[in-house]
């Protein structure tokens, strides 16, 4: 989506360790209208999946998550970090690493929530290695629920995460996807 990569390319900063910051827009202070317009662009491309429900992982998915759910009229399930005393002990969970924050989570989904019934769209704000897709994967087959797609907002190509949903079947959909990334370069596919 040329929008988003035009964002990216005049406000996104590439730091050390392979971290693209573009937390101005998408995810610590949010361009409302571009937020709205990925929702818009999901929703398009998933219009005739058959999804029941949007899953994301909090935090940084949820915005994004929103607006396909608004697009797309379906509810929007948020993966918690950590379970706290208001979900019931029925939950699904899976291990999850965050690359940008180096550390490992164990995402809960409350079994209240997502059942064999559900057709489930994942929509997150990255797919670098795939470690937040493979989690969600995890709990969606512990429902025995069907994933019907995976929806990145910007694909990190060369940590392979791709592969990884691709192997198992689901189609994934990236709206900018890097090619590769230095300080002041970004290269999109």
């Amino acid at each position: 989506m040329k929008l988003l990569e035009d964002k990216i390319k005049k406000e996104g900063k590439v730091l050390e360790g392979g971290i693209l910051k573009v937390d101005g827009f998408l995810n610590h202070r949010l361009d409302v209208a571009l937020i709205r317009e990925l929702g818009s662009d999901i929703g398009r491309e998933f219009r005739e999946s058959g999804a029941s429900l949007i899953l994301t992982v909090e935090s940084s998915g949820i915005a994004i998550a929103f607006a396909a759910g608004e697009s797309l009229g379906l509810p929007v399930l948020v993966a918690k970090k950590h379970k706290s005393h208001n979900i019931s002990d029925g939950v699904y969970t899976a291990p999850v690493f965050s690359f940008t924050h180096k550390t490992e989570n164990n995402v809960v989904v409350s079994r209240e929530y997502l059942g064999a019934g559900d057709r489930v769209l994942i929509v997150d704000d990255f797919l670098a290695s795939g470690n937040a897709a493979m989690g969600l994967l995890s709990i969606i087959e512990q429902a025995g629920a069907t994933a019907v797609g995976f929806v990145a907002a910007i694909e990190k190509e060369e940590q392979g995460g791709r592969a990884l949903i691709e192997g198992k079947g689901i189609k994934v959909y990236s709206l900018a996807r890097i090619k590769e990334m230095r300080a002041g370069e970004i290269k999109f596919n």
